[in-house]
């Protein structure tokens, strides 16, 4: 393969990211164990042809082990997709089951150096205590030989190197040095020695090469009696490193914490009530349609809706909104949600990975998964480093050899040791974890890393309509009929017989329609006790940011914008009168027969941030337009009213696509901002598209980015992260490529010692992780000012 003539494959396990334990343990005896649909079921979601599992990896430590198991499982058969994601750990896999079994699958990661088991939270976080415990073993080893051989240094280095006890202080340093060199330094003695079995060079390779050059020339000079030795030098650069690996790796779990409390939202158990009893049963066993009971202070476990009960609800830890909001009978409830004061009883609608907090999760790992554009130039250098690593320590050695052969041991030792690419291998990838954890905890769920690159440079900015700037719960406020307007917003509202069939009649169409305005209308009959279930319902035709039309019992009703009317060959009523523009309204023309008998007039509400948010964008260098379906007039109004620099009106969704494709065509990064089904090709188009949490289910799977809470102030909170977040990325990147520009030279020059060298090569990589770290800091800074 390529990744073996590159140097890559094997730097794949250059640096174990807090992991300085033995090589991966061996995989189960009985791997087809895990292609029996009963083992599946737990770890996949769907058992047909093609599935879907994650898989926690042992082993993975750098970009160049994505690169190699991404590209030696595609070259399998049957399977689909294959994307690491680095900083968990983990491998998202689709494969055909009948092409490829999943025991294949695993033995063939077993073959590459890689042990991989299907995941589990709670089996992951015990996996990496032991995998703690083991490095905190190595680790205590070398401290004690290295404390133990600073002594014996000091004697020598004052002045018993010329007395009679320098042989027995020699072979006391020998002594200690031999087991931490096989014991505390065996992992990268395993990584490189399996490296080079599979013809590639490891990036562990020039540590083993320098802690065994400094060896020798230690045994040596022991054995023949004459000669300095470099036992402290050996014992303490190998202990600064596996201390330096270990702090790397909590630096690394705590700068992505933010993730793992996307998992810990979810509950172990839940109290089904079952046969009039509560039960205690784990979340695995609750089944659909069941009822749970949820008591004051405890997480809600599923996905429901409120059959029973009412209470405030906290949803700041899943969607990032500030304040609880009230939940009661026909409500939806999310699982990961904490349920502060009343009791409430719920119908489960979804569980486990099927659940919102399920999806959210999903998604921010794809993300940490997929890397941004920017990481192909850290792709590009990292190939590099390996051969070139070996070529300036051999060029160190031999131009310090004829001047001082001890100087030219210890230069080129340091320069194996000191020439790190970990730091430029997760420039990227760290900063990315950090980011998608931290804006999912924010209700921000980014689904690529290519979006952060994408959404920095957007200078155009296209909002619809409802539900995106409006709140997309719209209310039916009047009814307009030949007999004139009858305002529907006020509590002694009377309809007649006419009116109320009417309406009863366009609820029953409505009810096939998501729309929110399908919903505002079925609200509104139901709240008037207009039933429609012993209504008959044909030939429906629904065109999304048209109207909707069918059969109800004997009337044919068409009920949508003028122009659906038109198509329909329906004639505008001017007994009716003529609508007047209003931000934020909407006007509905119902037509019975063929003949337009209603107007009706609906009002939803503009987002109370929807003016600043714009505001900001335009001070940003953004153009703001809205893209709407509605009429020209109520659609100016609303412009007008938010100070939009454009407004496109009555546009059809497949002319929104065209629209935005206009835009790009003309040069303009273009972000649009729905929620819609008519918006899915709109968002499609677009160099990004966001989604709103509350929207229609297809146009967030059309998004790049999912917006869960209410705030439309996440559009710009969105833009600034993505910007800060790459620009942290080429702050890594920097940081590592000036380290290597800085310490290599110095260490060629004789001007580090490989004990230096030690204690630099992992501050790079903390200093890649702080700055990382620092998003968090600096991106909610701005949020606040």
């Amino acid at each position: 393969m390529a990744i073996h003539a590159a140097g890559l494959d094997g730097y794949y396990q250059r640096t174990p990211e807090g992991e300085i334990a033995a090589p991966p343990p061996p995989l189960p005896a009985q791997l087809e164990y895990y292609d029996l649909d009963a083992v599946q079921e737990e770890f996949v979601a769907d058992l047909g042809a093609t599935r879907e599992i994650e898989l926690l990896i042992e082993g993975i430590h750098c970009a160049a082990c994505v690169w190699l198991i991404e590209n030696a499982l595609h070259r399998l058969p049957g399977v689909l997709s294959a994307r690491v994601n680095l900083t968990g750990r983990r491998l998202h896999l689709c494969w055909a089951q009948d092409q490829q079994p999943l025991s294949a699958i695993l033995q063939r990661l077993g073959e590459l150096g890689y042990a991989a088991l299907p995941f589990a939270p709670q089996a992951a976080e015990a996996r990496l205590q032991q995998q703690q415990r083991q490095q905190l073993y190595r680790l205590a080893f070398a401290g004690f030989a290295a404390m133990n051989l600073m002594w014996i240094a000091i004697a020598l280095y004052s002045g018993a190197d010329d007395s009679e006890f320098r042989p027995l202080l020699q072979i006391s340093g020998a002594l200690l040095a031999t087991p931490t060199l096989l014991y505390s330094a065996a992992p990268f003695f395993v990584h490189a020695w399996r490296g080079l079995r599979a013809g590639y060079l490891s990036m562990d390779v020039p540590i083993a090469l320098g802690a065994t050059i400094t060896y020798l020339v230690s045994l040596q000079a022991t054995l023949s009696g004459s000669g300095a030795v470099y036992w402290d030098t050996l014992v303490n650069f190998i202990f600064v490193i596996l201390l330096g690996r270990y702090l790397e790796g909590l630096s690394r779990r705590k700068a992505v914490t933010a993730t793992q409390r996307l998992h810990d939202l979810q509950p172990r158990a839940a109290t089904c009530l079952r046969d009039g009893e509560e039960l205690i049963v784990p979340l695995r066993a609750v089944q659909l349609g069941e009822r749970l009971l949820i008591r004051p202070g405890e997480i809600i476990p599923a996905d429901g809706v409120v059959v029973r009960g009412e209470s405030l609800v906290d949803e700041a830890l899943l969607s990032g909104e500030a304040h609880p909001v009230t939940r009661s009978v026909g409500q939806a409830v999310t699982a990961g949600t904490l349920n502060q004061a009343g009791v409430l009883e719920i119908e489960v609608t979804a569980t486990l990975s099927h659940t919102t907090l399920g999806r959210i999760v999903r998604l921010v790992e794809e993300a940490q998964s997929r890397p941004a554009p920017i990481q192909a130039l850290a792709d590009r250098l990292v190939p590099w480093f390996v051969s070139a690593t070996l070529t300036l320590a051999l060029l160190t050695a031999l131009w310090w050899w004829g001047h001082d052969p001890a100087t030219a041991v210890l230069a080129a030792t340091a320069v194996l040791i000191i020439t790190c690419p970990c730091a430029l291998g997760l420039a990227t990838p760290m900063a990315l974890a950090v980011a998608t954890g931290l804006g999912a905890q924010r209700g921000i769920v980014i689904k690529q890393g290519a979006v952060f690159e994408q959404l920095s440079t957007i200078d155009h900015v296209v909002f619809d309509k409802t539900g995106t700037l409006t709140l997309g719960r719209p209310e039916l406020k009047a009814l307009h009929d030949e007999h004139g307007t009858l305002p529907l917003d006020q509590p002694d509202c009377q309809l007649n017989s006419i009116q109320r069939k009417w309406l009863q009649q366009i609820a029953a169409l409505e009810c096939f329609s998501e729309h929110p305005l399908a919903r505002a209308l079925t609200s509104f009959a139901t709240a008037q006790g207009l039933k429609t279930a012993h209504l008959t319902v044909n030939a429906v035709e629904i065109r999304p940011g048209r109207g909707i039309a069918g059969q109800v019992n004997d009337q044919h009703w068409v009920l949508g914008t003028a122009r659906w009317l038109n198509e329909h060959d329906i004639a505008l009523n001017s007994a009716l009168g003529e609508p007047q523009p209003v931000a934020g309204e909407t006007w509905l023309h119902a037509a019975c027969n063929g003949v337009e008998c209603l107007r009706l007039r609906l009002w939803d509400p503009l987002r109370p941030d929807a003016a600043a948010v714009i505001a900001a964008l335009q001070r940003n260098g953004c153009t703001v337009t809205l893209l709407t379906g509605d009429h020209h007039a109520s659609a100016a109004a609303l412009a007008e009213s938010l100070v939009l620099d454009q407004c496109y009106a009555e546009v059809l969704p497949e002319d929104k696509a065209a629209l935005i494709e206009r835009l790009r065509k003309q040069g303009a990064r273009v972000a649009m901002i729905g929620d819609g089904i008519n918006d899915a090709p709109a968002l499609l188009a677009a160099d990004v598209g966001m989604a709103m949490g509350s929207g229609a289910a297809l146009a967030q799977a059309s998004a790049d980015v999912v917006l869960l809470g209410e705030q439309l102030a996440q559009v710009v909170q969105t833009m600034r992260l993505t910007r800060l977040t790459l620009r942290t990325i080429r702050h890594n990147i920097g940081l590592s490529i000036a380290y290597n520009l800085i310490m290599v030279p110095l260490a060629m020059a004789a001007l580090v010692t490989p004990l230096v060298a030690a204690i630099a090569m992992p501050l790079s990589s903390l200093a890649v992780i702080g700055n990382s770290a620092l998003i968090r800091v600096r991106w909610l800074r701005d949020a606040e000012n």
